[in-house]
Order: C-alpha cells, then sequence, then structure tokens
C-alpha cells in the first residue's frame, strides 16, 4: 500500500490542508498524513543543526533543501520513521511546490477518520451515562445567548494536569473562579470544561477532547474551596457555593489506550433569586514559584464578552452596573418561560418511525427483512409488541438469558416457530458454502434467535457472562455472526436493524451496534426504539464511539411508549397478524392451522382457504395493485395475490387456458371416484418455457384449495423430510386416517429421481399406517418445463396436458380481449410477455420479436456497461433455464454505490438505461425475497443475444463475462452465480430432460465450435472457465473431452491429468482419461489409409491402444468411487479391446488366408510369431492378456447389470463421457460386443458355417471342438453372461426365447458333473436351465431342481474361492424352501451361508456408492408353485398388467402391481416377523431365521409384529414387497 504526500493531496485530505500544514498556519496530525513505515537499521536521519532547525522559517518554500523539509516535519509533528523516509526520497522544497507524488510505503492500516462532532453532557443534570470519545469535536466556546443556554469555555489542561496536587488546585480555581463570577455577573448559565482544546495547538482542533488523567478527583473537588478566599464578601461566598456546582467527571472513550481521562466540567447556574441587584468580585489564585505559595490578585468583576471572561474596566463599571437591573428582569423571564412552556419541540416521531423502518415506502411490506438486536424486555413491555409478529424478523440477537422461560422469546413462540441458535452456530466451521450454510441454519425458513449470551435451562451451550468476560470470549464471535449475515446471506441495503433497548444498557449490546455500524457502512438502515431516556442516554454515550451524536438521534426514537409504537408500526404493516389459517376438513368445514404448526412443516408452501386474506386492501394504492398486476403479464412468475385481487374484483380476471381446463377434469376423475385405483396419483404438466405452465398449475391449487388441502414442494428439500410434512398436512386435525381429504403437492421442475422417491416414499407410509389403498391420499402435481412439451404428453395422455405458447382456437378470442384491456392501462412494450401470446402462430411471434428489438437496440450504445450487462442477462437466459443475475451482482459491475437519504431508496433501476428497463424484470426469491434480474422472455433474450452478437460475437461476450472478476468474485449470491456459470459452459442438452435434441456440449460451446476457430476459441473460453471457477475439475474433464473430438490429443491428455489430480478417485473423470486414449487410438487406426501401412505406425497404434486399456484398468481399481454409477471404465475397456482385435487381424503379418487361426494362437498360447517377436516385444505379455481381460470386463458389466437397473441421474448424465447407447441400452451394448467378442475368438470356419445356417441347430458337433471354442459359440448365441441370458427372457416370443435357450444348453456336455465345468460356466448352465424353465416349461432339455440342487453344491466353498456374486443367487434360487418344512438342516445351511454371503458382497460392493434402493434389480419371485416353477420371472408379472411402459414403472413403485388380481394368484405370501426394525422368515429349522431386506425400508411396521409379504430374488440378497401386518 502506498500514500502520497503532496501538496495537492494534502488539500484535498479530509483532515489536512497545504495552508495548514505549510509553515505559517496549524497543523494537522502527522498520523493523518503518513503511517507506518518502520525504519530499517541502517536509516539513521541526517543530523541537523539548532541553526537548520528554524531557518526554514525564514525562507520561502523553493528554497528548502531536504534538511529544511525534515525540520519542518519535525515541527509539524511527524515521526521520525517518516522523516526518514522523505529524506531517503530527497524531498526538497521545490519538490513540495511543484506538487510531485512522494511514494512513501506504509502499513494497510487505514488513515483514521475524520472527527465526528457530538454534543454536551446535559446541562446541570448528574449524567452518570454521559461519556465523551476521544478527538470527537464540542461546538465552539460560546458566549452569552439567551442566559439558560449555558455558555462554554474550555481549557486543555493538556500539561498543567500533571501539576502536584496544590499548583493544579490553584490552576483549576483560577479558571473556575474566573469564569463563575463572569457568568454570575451575566446572569447566564454556562459550564467550564476541562480536558477540551481551546485553540488550536499542534495536531489538535478547538473543541477537541483530549480528556486529561485524574490523579486525585479530590483535587477538582477541593478546588472550590477556593471560594472563601477569593470571592469578596461571605455573602457573595455563600451565593458563589449556590451557583458553582460540584465537578462532573465525564470518562473519555479512547480505543488506543487502556489508560482512563476524563472531561472535568463545572456548571454555573446563576439563579434570579440569588444574584439579583448583586455585582460580583474574585481574587484569581496563582501560584507564586517565588515564594512557593499560592497568592491572590486583586478582587476584581468580570464578565462574558463573546467566549472570553475578561475583567471588567474601571471605565466602564458603572454603565456595567446600571445595566444590572435589564439582565435581572431577562434573567428572570428566561426562567418564568422556561418553568411554564411546556412546548414539545419533538418531531412527529410517528413519521420518522415509520420512515425507519420502511425506508421511505407507505408501508412495510416483504421488500425488507428486519434483523431485532434487544436486551432483556420487562413483563410490562412484552403485550406491546405485537408488531414484531408481522415483521417476521429474519434473526434477533437476543442478550436476555431468560428470554425462551419468560422474556421475548417466549412470548413470539406462542405464535410464530424459531429455531434457538448461539453465536457459535454462525461461526460455519464446516466451511459450508453460503447456501448450504444458510441451509443447515434453516435461516429464510425460521426466524432465527441468537442467544447472545447464554440462555437458561439450557443443559449445554453457552453460559452467561459479565460484560467484561463476554467482550474476552464473545466479541469475536458476534463479529463473525455480523459479517456473515451482512456479507454472504443478505444484501445490502435489504434489510433494517432494529435496536431495541428494553432495559439498562450495557456494553455487548453496544458491540452489537458497533458492528452492524461497520459492516453497513454508516447509520442507514438502523433504527433505534428505547422508551426511556435514561437508557437511551446511556446507550447513545457508549455507541457515539463509532456514530455521530446527531446521527443517533435521527435514528432514533425515544420517549415514545411502547403500546405507541405498537400501534404505529401494525398501522403501515401491509398484512395483519394472523395468528392462525383454515384448512378444508372431510366433513365439509374447516379447521385451524396454527403458524407455530404451519411452521413444523415448512417444506411445503400450504396455500389455505384464507389465502391473502390477511392483506389490508384499505392501505394498498391503486398504483401497487397496478404494478403487481403488470409484474405477471410481463413475464413475471404469478403470485397468490395475483388470484387474491382478481377475486375481489381490484385487478382484472385471469385467463384459464384449456390445459388448465384439461387438468381440472383429470382431477375430478381422479378425486369422484368411489374407491381409488391408488393412493397416490399423478397428474403432469409439461410446458414450453414462458407459456404459462406455472400459472396453470398455480391457478389449479387456487382453485381447488377449498375443496382439497393444496401445497406447493420447496426446492432442494429432503424426500424424507417432504414425506413426513405432507403426511402431516393431511390429517391436521381429522380423525379418522381412512376419510381424510387428499393433499395436492405441486412439484415444479423436479427430477424424475425425486419425484420417484417421493413417490416411494409416501407409498410406504401409507402401507405402514394401514390406511386403505383404496382410499385416495396425494395427488402429485408435476409441472416441468420441456422444449417438446406435446412429445411427453403422448407417452402418457391419460395424465398429462401439455402447455405450448401456440393459442388454441377457443383460446384466441379470450386472449385478445384481454389484451385490448391491458392496453388501456399499459403500453404494449410494457406487457411484451403477454403480447407475444396472442401472435397467431411461431412465426408470427419471431418477426415480432424480432422487430422489437431491433427497434429497442437501434440507437443503443454498445460500448456502455449497461448494454454489456445485457449482452450478459442474455447469453445466460438464452442458454440456462431460470438463469439470472443478482441486483447485487449488477450494481458490482456497474460501479453503483444506491444510497438512501431519509425518505427514499435509490433503486438500482434509476440507473437503467430505458432499453434495459424495457427488457428487464425484477425477480424476487419466494423465500429469501433477495432480489435479481433476467430478460423478460427467452425467445427475446435469445433474440437480443442474436442481434448484439453481430458487433460482439457470443464467445467474446462469454469470454467477457468470464474474465469479469468483479462479478466472478462478487461475494454475495456467488453460489447462485456460479451454478449458472458452470450450467453455462457443461449443461448438455438432454432429450430426456425434454430438450429437442441430444448435444456432446453445453449448447453455448456447441455455437461457438461451429464458428471460424470455433474449437479454439471454446477451448479458451473453458480454460478461462476452469481458472474462474477455482479449478474446476468437472471443467477440466469437459476440455479434455472437447479437445479429443477435435484430435489434439496431446493437450487433451494434460487437462485429462489435470482433472485426474483434483478428483483423483471420481469414475467420470478416470473414464475420460482413458477416452483420450480411446479417441486417439480410434483416430489412428482410422487414418491409416492415409499413410503408407510401416512397422512403427503398427506400434503406435498397438501402444496407444494398450495405453487406454491400461488406464481404463486403473480406473476399475481405483480403491474409492465418489458417485453413483456403474464403473463405465469396464466400457472403453471393451470398445477399445474390440477394436485392437480388429486391428491386429489387418496387421500384415496377420493378414493373410491362415492369419486368424494364427492370431488366435498368438493371443492365446506363448506362440510368438517370428516377425514380431521383436518389434512388439513390450506388448507381448499385454496383448496374451486381452482375452482374458476381455472376458473379465464383459463379466463385471454383466454382473453390474444383474445388481443395479440402469437409469441414469441428470447429475451422472451431465458428465458421464460413454457413448450413449452404452448410457442408454447397456444391455443391448453388452450383447453386441459379446458377439465381437465371440465371432473374432471362433475358428473362422465355424463363424462362416453359422453364419449360413437358418436354423439354430450347431454347426459342428460340440464335442469336436476344443472347450474354449465351445465357450466362444455359447457367447455368441447369447449365453456367455447373466445379462444376455436373462434379457432372453424379456422377449415377446416366449417359443423363440426358448429355443435360443435350448441351443445353448446343447453346447455343455450331456453328464455335468459338479466339476465339469468352471465355476463362471456352471453359473451360466444353471441360470440357463432356470430361463428355459420360464420359458419352454416342457422342454426335454431341462433338468430337475435336485439335479441342479447338487450341481450348484460346488459353489458353497469359502474363503478366497467364495463364489461369485451370481452363483450365491443361484443358491438362494434352488434352495429355497418350497414350505417353511420342506428345509433341511444342511440344505438350510446352503441357503443361510449363500443369503448372508449375498449380502456381505453387496455391502462391500456398495460401501462408496450413494445408491438408493430402487437401482436394485429384483429378477425372480416366489410362487406358490412347486420345483423350478417356485420361481417366476419379473417379466411375467409385468405380462399380467397391460399398460405403457411409463405406467408399468408407476405401477412397480407405487406398489399397484401387487393389488393385480392375476399377479395375486400367481404369487406367494410369505410369513414372517419384525423384530427390532429387521425383518426374518424362518429357515426350516427351529433355531435358525434369515434376514429379509424390506425393499423400502420405511414399510416396515413399527415394533415387533407378524406381518406377510412377497419373496423377490436379488443380487443383494432376498428382499419383501407388499409387507402387510398379520390379522
Amino acid at each position: 500500500m502506498f500514500l502520497s504526500i503532496t501538496p495537492s493531496k494534502l488539500h484535498h485530505h479530509p483532515h489536512v490542508s497545504v495552508e495548514r500544514a505549510l509553515p505559517g498556519h496549524h497543523q494537522e496530525s502527522p498520523r493523518r498524513l503518513v503511517s507506518g513505515a518502520v525504519p530499517g537499521p541502517s536509516n539513521v536521519p541526517k543530523r541537523t543543526t539548532a541553526v537548520e532547525d528554524t531557518v526554514w522559517r525564514e525562507l520561502s518554500r523553493d528554497k528548502w533543501t531536504e534538511s529544511h523539509v525534515s525540520s519542518w516535519l519535525k515541527d509539524i509533528g511527524i515521526k521520525e520513521k517518516y522523516i526518514i523516509k522523505m529524506q531517503e526520497e530527497e524531498v526538497t522544497g521545490p519538490v513540495l511546490t511543484k506538487g510531485e507524488n512522494i511514494q512513501m510505503k506504509c502499513n494497510a492500516n487505514p488513515a483514521p477518520t475524520e472527527a465526528s462532532s457530538c454534543d454536551y453532557r446535559p446541562f446541570d443534570q448528574n449524567e452518570k451515562n454521559c461519556k465523551y470519545v476521544k478527538h470527537n469535536l464540542l461546538p465552539p466556546e460560546t458566549g452569552v445567548e439567551n442566559m439558560i443556554v449555558p455558555c462554554h469555555e474550555y481549557k486543555s489542561l493538556e500539561i498543567a494536569h500533571k501539576l502536584d496536587s496544590e499548583r493544579l488546585k490553584s490552576k483549576v480555581a483560577s479558571e473556575v473562579l474566573r469564569f463563575a463570577c463572569a457568568c454570575m455577573n451575566m446572569r447566564t448559565n454556562g459550564t467550564i470544561h476541562f480536558g477540551v482544546m481551546d485553540k488550536r495547538r499542534g495536531t489538535h482542533k478547538h473543541g477537541e477532547i483530549i480528556g486529561i488523567p485524574v490523579r486525585s478527583q479530590d483535587d477538582f473537588v477541593d478546588a472550590l474551596d477556593y471560594i472563601e478566599r477569593c470571592f469578596k464578601g461571605s455573602n457573595q461566598q455563600i451565593d458563589g457555593r449556590k451557583c458553582i456546582r460540584n465537578p462532573r467527571f465525564i470518562e473519555v472513550f479512547d480505543k488506543e489506550t487502556t489508560e482512563k481521562t476524563w472531561v472535568i466540567e463545572y456548571d454555573v447556574v446563576p439563579k434570579a433569586s440569588i444574584v439579583k441587584n448583586k455585582l460580583y468580585s474574585v481574587g484569581i489564585p496563582n501560584f507564586s514559584e517565588k515564594d512557593k505559595k499560592v497568592k491572590l490578585e486583586d478582587k476584581v468583576p468580570y464578565q462574558r464578552v463573546g467566549a472570553n471572561s475578561p475583567r471588567i474596566l474601571d471605565d466602564d463599571l458603572i454603565q456595567f452596573i446600571q445595566q444590572l437591573r435589564e439582565k435581572d428582569q431577562q434573567r428572570e423571564e428566561a426562567e418564568s418561560s422556561s418553568n411554564e412552556m411546556t412546548v414539545d419541540c419533538r418531531e412527529d416521531q410517528n413519521r420518522r418511525l415509520a420512515i425507519l423502518l420502511t425506508c421511505g415506502n407507505k408501508h412495510m411490506d416483504n421488500s425488507l427483512f428486519y434483523i431485532i438486536v434487544t436486551n432483556k424486555c420487562q413483563p410490562e413491555h412484552l403485550s406491546s409488541l405485537t408488531f414484531l409478529l408481522n415483521m417476521n424478523p429474519f434473526c434477533v440477537f437476543d442478550f436476555d438469558p431468560d428470554s425462551k422461560t419468560s422474556g421475548l422469546c417466549s412470548k413470539y413462540k406462542e405464535q410464530k416457530a424459531v429455531n434457538l441458535h448461539f453465536l457459535d452456530d454462525y461461526a460455519n466451521n464446516d466451511g459450508l458454502k453460503s447456501a448450504d450454510f444458510v441451509d443447515s441454519l434453516q435461516l429464510f425458513e425460521k426466524t432465527s434467535w441468537i442467544f447472545c449470551n447464554g440462555r437458561t435451562n439450557f443443559p449445554s451451550g453457552e453460559t452467561t457472562c459479565d460484560e467484561k468476560t463476554w467482550i474476552k470470549t464473545r466479541k469475536k464471535k458476534l463479529k463473525k455472526a455480523v459479517s456473515v449475515i451482512c456479507n454472504d446471506i443478505l444484501p445490502g441495503r435489504s434489510f433494517v436493524v432494529l435496536f431495541l433497548l428494553m432495559s439498562d444498557v450495557e456494553q455487548p449490546l453496544v458491540e452489537t451496534f458497533h458492528e452492524f455500524y461497520a459492516e453497513m457502512n454508516g447509520h442507514d438502515f438502523l433504527a433505534v426504539i428505547s422508551e426511556s431516556k435514561e437508557n437511551f442516554k446511556k446507550w447513545s454515550s457508549l455507541a457515539q464511539v463509532s456514530c455521530p451524536m446527531s446521527s443517533l438521534k435521527e435514528i432514533s426514537i425515544v420517549e415514545m411508549p411502547l403500546s405507541h409504537v405498537d400501534a404505529t408500526v401494525q398501522s403501515i404493516q401491509l398484512t395483519k397478524n394472523q395468528p392462525t389459517r383454515t384448512l378444508p376438513v372431510s366433513n365439509g368445514g374447516l379447521c385451524f392451522l396454527k403458524s407455530v404448526e404451519e411452521a413444523k412443516i415448512d417444506s411445503l408452501e400450504i396455500i389455505s382457504v384464507d389465502q391473502c386474506d390477511d392483506t389490508k386492501l384499505e392501505i394498498m394504492s391503486d398504483e401497487e395493485i397496478k404494478q403487481t398486476e403488470s409484474y405477471f403479464y410481463r413475464g413475471g412468475k404469478i403470485d397468490w395475490i395475483n388470484f387474491w385481487l382478481a377475486d375481489k374484483h381490484k385487478c382484472g380476471d385471469i385467463i384459464k387456458r384449456d390445459a388448465y381446463n384439461d387438468a381440472s377434469t383429470i382431477l375430478d376423475n381422479i378425486t369422484h371416484r368411489t374407491k381409488a385405483i391408488r393412493p397416490i396419483e399423478s397428474v403432469n404438466i409439461y410446458h414450453q418455457p414462458a407459456s404459462g405452465g406455472s400459472t396453470v398449475a398455480r391457478q389449479i391449487l387456487w382453485s381447488w384449495r377449498k375443496k382439497v388441502r393444496c401445497a406447493v414442494v420447496k426446492q432442494f428439500k429432503d424426500i424424507t423430510t417432504v414425506c413426513e410434512h405432507a403426511l402431516r398436512l393431511r390429517e391436521h386435525e381429522e380423525r379418522d386416517q381412512n376419510n381424510c381429504l387428499s393433499v395436492i403437492l405441486l412439484l415444479e421442475d423436479c427430477n424424475a429421481d425425486f419425484i420417484d422417491g417421493l413417490r416411494r416414499d409416501l407409498g410406504n407410509v401409507i402401507a405402514t399406517k394401514k390406511i386403505s389403498p383404496s382410499v385416495l391420499c396425494f395427488i402429485l402435481l408435476i409441472c416441468n418445463r420441456s422444449n417438446d412439451p406435446e412429445r411427453m404428453c403422448r407417452a402418457s395422455p391419460s395424465q398429462t396436458v401439455a402447455v405450448i405458447h401456440e393459442l388454441t382456437n377457443t383460446e384466441k378470442p379470450l386472449f385478445s380481449k384481454k389484451l385490448e384491456q391491458l392496453k388501456l392501462q399499459f403500453q404494449p412494450e410494457f406487457i411484451l410477455t403477454f403480447v407475444l401470446m396472442n401472435e397467431e402462430n411461431e412465426e408470427d411471434q419471431r418477426k415480432y420479436i424480432e422487430n422489437f428489438v431491433k427497434n429497442l437496440l437501434h440507437k443503443i450504445d454498445h460500448s456502455s456497461p449497461i448494454t454489456r450487462l445485457i449482452r450478459f442477462v442474455a447469453l445466460m437466459n438464452c442458454y440456462v433455464d431460470d438463469s439470472y443475475i443478482s441486483v447485487s451482482h449488477c450494481e458490482a459491475s456497474l460501479g453503483i454505490a444506491t444510497h438512501m437519504d431519509k425518505t427514499k431508496h435509490h433503486a438500482f433501476v434509476d440507473h437503467l438505461s430505458d432499453e434495459a428497463r424495457l427488457i428487464f424484470i425484477h425477480l424476487k426469491d419466494r423465500s429469501t425475497h433477495i432480489s435479481s434480474i433476467r430478460i423478460i422472455n427467452p425467445k427475446v433474450a435469445k433474440e437480443i443475444l442474436c442481434q448484439l452478437s453481430a458487433n460482439l460475437p457470443q464467445s467474446d461476450i462469454a469470454m467477457d463475462l468470464i474474465n469479469d472478476k468483479v462479478l466472478i468474485n462478487h461475494r454475495f449470491g456467488k453460489d447462485d452465480f456460479l451454478k449458472f456459470i458452470k450450467a453455462l459452459f457443461i449443461r448438455r442438452n438432454k432429450k430426456s430432460r425434454g430438450d429437442l435434441v441430444d448435444t456432446a456440449f453445453s449448447p453455448l460451446i456447441e455455437h461457438v465450435r461451429t464458428k471460424k476457430d470455433g474449437i479454439q476459441k471454446a477451448a479458451d473460453l473453458m480454460k478461462a472457465v476452469y481458472l474462474a471457477l477455482e479449478k474446476d475439475p468437472f471443467v477440466a474433464q469437459q476440455l479434455a473431452r472437447l479437445l479429443y473430438t477435435d484430435r489434439k490429443f496431446e493437450e487433451a491428455l494434460e487437462w485429462a491429468e489435470e482433472a485426474k489430480s483434483l478428483l483423483p478417485f471420481d469414475i467420470f473423470v478416470l473414464d475420460t482419461l482413458g477416452q483420450v486414449y480411446k479417441r486417439w487410438f480410434y483416430h489412428l487406426y482410422d487414418s491409416l489409409h492415409e499413410n503408407e501401412p510401416s512397422p512403427q505406425r503398427d506400434i503406435e497404434i498397438i501402444g496407444t491402444a494398450l495405453k487406454g486399456i491400461s488406464t481404463f484398468r486403473a480406473s476399475e481399481n481405483t480403491p474409492k468411487k465418489e458417485t453413483f454409477s456403474l464403473n463405465s471404465s469396464y466400457y472403453g475397456e471393451v470398445d477399445v479391446a474390440c477394436r485392437l482385435l480388429k486391428f491386429l487381424s489387418e496387421t500384415e503379418v496377420f493378414s493373410n488366408n491362415t492369419g486368424k487361426s494364427e492370431l488366435i494362437q498368438y493371443l492365446t498360447t506363448e506362440y510368438i510369431p517370428a516377425e514380431i517377436k521383436q518389434p512388439w516385444q513390450r506388448f507381448h505379455h499385454q496383448l496374451k492378456g486381452l482375452q482374458k481381460s476381455l472376458n473379465h470386463a464383459l463379466e463385471c458389466i454383466s454382473e453390474d447389470l444383474c445388481y443395479f437397473q440402469t437409469d441414469v441421474s441428470e447429475e451422472d448424465e451431465e458428465f458421464d463421457p460413454r457413448d450413449p447407447e452404452q448410457v442408454y441400452n447397456p444391455r443391448k451394448w453388452l450383447r453386441k460386443k459379446s458377439t465381437v467378442y465371440a465371432d473374432f475368438f471362433m475358428i473362422p470356419d465355424e463363424i462362416d458355417q453359422a453364419a449360413e445356417s437358418h436354423s439354430t441347430d450347431v454347426a459342428v458337433p460340440a464335442e469336436k471342438l476344443s472347450p474354449f471354442q465351445k465357450q466362444m459359440r455359447i457367447y455368441r448365441h447369447g449365453g456367455g453372461n447373466f445379462t444376455s441370458i436373462l434379457a432372453l427372457l424379456f422377449d415377446k416370443d416366449k417359443p423363440r426365447a426358448g429355443r435360443k435357450l435350448e441351443t445353448i444348453i446343447g453346447m455343455y456336455p450331456e453328464n455335468l458333473t459338479r466339476n465339469s465345468l468352471d465355476p463362471i460356466e456352471l453359473a451360466n448352465f444353471i441360470i440357463c436351465q432356470i430361463a428355459l424353465n420360464c420359458t419352454l416349461p416342457g422342454s426335454s432339455k431341462l433338468l430337475s431342481i435336485e439335479t441342479l440342487q447338487n450341481l450348484s453344491k460346488r459353489f458353497t466353498t469359502k474363503g478366497r474361492n467364495m463364489p461369485k456374486a451370481s452363483a450365491l443367487f443361484l443358491l438362494s434360487l434352488l434352495f429355497w424352501p418350497e414350505t417353511s418344512t420342506t428345509l433341511g438342516s444342511a440344505n438350510s445351511d446352503i441357503l443361510l451361508s449363500a443369503i448372508d454371503d449375498l449380502q456381505r458382497l453387496y455391502e462391500q460392493k456398495s460401501q462408496h456408492l450413494t445408491l438408493r434402493k430402487s437401482r436394485i434389480v429384483t429378477h425372480f419371485f416366489l410362487t406358490k408353485a412347486k420345483g423350478l416353477n417356485k420361481i417366476v420371472h419379473k417379466s411375467a408379472i409385468e405380462k399380467q398388467v397391460q399398460c405403457r411402459p411409463s405406467e408399468r414403472k408407476l405401477k412397480w413403485l407405487e406398489g399397484e402391481i401387487w393389488r393385480n388380481k392375476e399377479v395375486m394368484k400367481l404369487l406367494e405370501r410369505v410369513e414372517g416377523w419384525t423384530e427390532n426394525g429387521k425383518l426374518f422368515v424362518n429357515a426350516g429349522t427351529k433355531d435358525s431365521k434369515i434376514r429379509v431386506h424390506p425393499r423400502h425400508s420405511a414399510s416396515l411396521p413399527n415394533g415387533n409384529e407378524r406381518v406377510t409379504f412377497y419373496l423377490g430374488f436379488s443380487f443383494d440378497g432376498v428382499v419383501a414387497c407388499d409387507i402387510k401386518e398379520m390379522e
């Protein structure tokens, strides 16, 4: 940090002027010139002689040498270390005169702020709480004004306070008695102050409070004993005692020292009854140093002349005496007037209170947050604080430890819910991001009640402490809490801090004021209420340390009764206190929902019957109603107040689109059934952006709120919490859980995982509570944005409606009529979104928008900061759904310092251009009320970006945005802003989310790639984003993908390695590294034709492929997987290996007639052709392991697919680098790759014959083939792994699937024994038998269950040779008893062991996966039949339920499958019991039991109960479905 000292700079310094600083003038404090430079040991100042020390006074400045400058600086009090620095800079007089910069390095300590003015202590009052602040300025000394207003005189005692007691008393007495005599003769009140500068001296100003140390207060008291010695005559001495008050000692607060200093003040009150007709004379005492004693001057009269107290000259004495009568009369009149007149000169406190709390608005609404700071409330105050309830404070800093039991908190909690916190809770020691920190404390949900000095009747936490201990231990915590709130949570100027001085003020309360004052940069948005004048006096004396007394008075309401405050504030609150709201009840009546109860179900926004009825319509102006309406028609989200005002006929009706009628019809059909089909129903609304889908959904809730209970599910709430709250809402004040009104839950833009999870959990709770499945409990109203809503509607037409921009024939006249009405109130450009809805078709809309934007931008200044902001917002709104920029970010970017005066908050919008005001719409978060902006319509945003990018390409706009450090680093709302930035550059379009097409990269990057030098620009953008997002590993990953797509493999490799260094265990990042080598290998292979074949080329290609395989394999073996996914790296290994096999077969050495056989021999035996022995030396080992590793990878993929369903979460979808088929249809991909693998390793003749054969019979007898060739043939026919075999069960043509299975089984030896096959082959054979029984139950190839059980006993080994999950799964299938009595002890042991091992394997596999139980695949279910028929495949159950695939999934999730009559006939209900929250069945012997996992844990009944359920078999063990308690 550097400070410059020049005459010009000094002139503009807030404390210093050149005229004062340079010779001949008073000087200012050197601390305000320079500070902090520390001289080194060699920095010894040049010696100056005594002559040099003074000669500068006689010289003009331009003749000063360096020594003269040093002497001058020394004279004005500059510290020596700064003088040294000036000498090092060789500063001379001419340098100062010319005004050159003198750079002086200093520490980062800011210069002291300018001294504040302050007020006097109240005259002639014993004000024990009064304090002064050092360096503050009292008003100038004064003379006589009106005799009642005291005149003032200052004495610094700067040096004299060091005198001994005798000398000090005489000095003080001389000043006090002269001043008092003058006041008594002038008949005026007066105060003389010691410790205040009486003139400019050195760095001090006139009237500056400096304070003096006081060794003994007695010296100042005893000084008045000179009255008897100095006043003339005993009568005057008596009068002197009556008029001169004892000294008052006012402490001086000094931040820079702990030494106590004081200002000592003597009041003089010459009452008319005492001084009338008298002239007073006094002999001033002086201490004679010669005689070492006090001597008195002659007794003479004194008077006040201006600010001085001179003696009355003899020549003027007679005239003065003649004027005394007039002075006496004036004094009497002044005293009479002062006593009789009770003029209340206070301003209208009601108006000031309103201004302080509304910041100049007409009334209080939800546009401001309120923070309350209070100390202990007295019991009589609590009834007068109702206004706080309507404020809904963001937080309360409470210094009353008893507040929870008997204070304000206790009173508040009677009607409102709060979260109780300590200061420690705001420390954020875990380093959470702002959004996560807010969620952790539930801020914005309930008032945060912060106990700042302990809490009584609480077993842990902070205890109450005294002031000094609090300062030492908790002041820092308070500072942190205030800083977090002001800088990270609430935007500036969005909240008012209200201090309630309810009892005696202590220092911690004042410290809170200091902290808010500092963080909020002044007293704006601060308010103080104190009914007690005494409390305020103490408060203000302490608070003036940071805030001038005059400002404190401006923001304070003092001596106004709290009951008046309460009434006044309630009169300006837009909503009245409503401790309860009403809900409909099943009997047709209404019930009350208390605010406290409602707060306990805060994951839901409940729409009550009397929604908005607490609004005071009488104080809403017509202009406000008009603004509310126009906000909606401009494109803002509709609010409940819009519907309420329309119902009250205060604004126009809101059009009901056809989609509303369609959705209402679906709801009517659902709710009016005698018996519900299912307890949880769904109605889907898919809508194009800005087409009104959200309005339709809210219209439904508004119109249904009196028939059923309605709520909106708040964003980002936990599924379990939402489920619990939804059930509580349904059952509130209802007596019979089977006869409650249903609940409509609106879910907006929720992903499928959340919706499925909520539906599942609600279903489990319904089952657990034994609510009848024929009772309709919940209706999920799912409102999602989609760019192709009609396609989504076709997928499930019976429960889905689509909302599009284009109007139907019935809607057109309604919209046309409404538009004409609106045009009477608003200009078309101010209701643009509604105007667009009236355009006939998409083409008309496009032309209208194009012309609108063209006219808008015609004269726009492309270089202005506002236009730059428009570009940024248009870019984000065009590419990122629901994106916005907070007003706080905008202000920071534009450099706008919004401010507030006494009546109006100058808003951000005042600084916008006309164009920006037209296209920006202000948003306000429903919970946080935080302001942000976006462009009124996505299509307008797209057109603006299109036209503006003609001057500046989108890549340049994006680069400008990402390089704007002010925006990127702005603290407030940073998490949301960076989330949008990340989405802008990373989020891809997906059809599964309703987008029209899938994209490989974000749409912005896709756009940039299509332009000239696009790939390089896109890469440069991603690099800038990587740095801006503080080295985000997923940006590095996407950049690697972008680069390898452009065949920049070396650079792609660097970025993939960079991502890996940041996230070493993330499977997507690791897989991307493998993908670089994979694409590199593919490129080298595909471009072979471009170059002459060469051994070196072959080596490069093989080396690259093997690096890819090694990289994928390293990813497979990573010790930890930090996200849910099947390990995608196996897919990459298989892809590369299959392509590598193809390449090897085309190399020169293996491309001849016998090359295929020779290659297989090379890969599977020790054989190495001579031609490649040396050139491929470093590859032999890896290539010879290729077949086994490929087989292993295919097996691992199969096993994963046996465990888990293949649906991919949206988050995983974003970063998954695999090919689409691998992601969305991995079973089909596996089947293809298995065939490629088998075809390669089959001998050529076999491939040809198998291809030529039109039957499923084997071309060559199996007995003539080697075991390996048999294995390859099995693979080729789909029998190589569990997944491929089970996939045959989904074939709709069961006989065809059966014939395939017979073919596969025919390739195995006829007379199998346990040891004929290896464990994997044996497992595949047995599952083929089970599958064959499911497709062709009468097949001759089938073996009995006893035979299969005997074969499977090979899988019962333990230890290192423990079988794979597939083998254990087969044991659970084969050995599960047909009845509880058919299982022998030996078989019981096998079953128990197998299930235990299965569960153990699953736990190991899922240890680091964040997955849900619903992702586990249940393959088979237990039936009522015998033998192999006791198990049935999932496909056979689905066959019984005829419906669309999307509806079938819903039936599985909601358990409707289990109520199907055919399914109930087919499946066996197993008896079991619950014990300590676990489910068991009997294992066949008396003391054995088998643990069964409920597929949905919430469906388990509480306590220990006997239950029945359907039994399923999966790779994580046996599972229970449709659990019911036994009667």
